[in-house]
């Protein structure tokens, strides 16, 4: 069996996340004692952030979500994290896992005025 190495102690949380950014934790645990665990009051972390977008759209977003009875916030992280999963899975990502070397590379820009898209049927007229 190979000799583990000492984890070192960190002064932050930034140096920790650093540390294994650039180390393997092969060399740290012997992952073959490793066990499952259900961690049931783990939250994801959240950032707040301000969002601009025209009247039309909120109102319509609101529209939808009351007919579905959820709070309009909670609908458009809903509809965000789906469209994520779309973008990254045509990327190759695989099980919510992502090969950034492949998601960062740049993608061709479509030209001016020719898209694939359906118009999208509009429940108020934008003002």
């Amino acid at each position: 069996m190979k000799k583990l190495k000492k984890i070192p102690k960190f002064k932050s949380e930034d140096e920790e996340r650093e540390f294994w950014a650039t180390h393997d934790s092969v060399d740290y645990f012997d992952w073959s004692k490793g066990r499952w665990m259900i961690l049931p009051n783990l939250k994801p972390s959240l950032t707040t952030i301000s969002l601009r977008m025209p009247n039309y759209l909120l109102d319509e977003l609101k529209v939808l979500a009351n007919s579905r009875d959820v709070p309009y916030q909670s609908l458009l992280k809903v509809f965000l994290a789906e469209r994520v999963q779309k973008e990254l899975n045509a990327f190759g990502a695989r099980e919510g896992k992502v090969d950034y070397s492949v998601a960062r590379m740049p993608r061709k820009r479509k030209k001016a005025g020719l898209t694939a898209q359906k118009p999208v049927k509009r429940l108020h007229k934008p003002v």
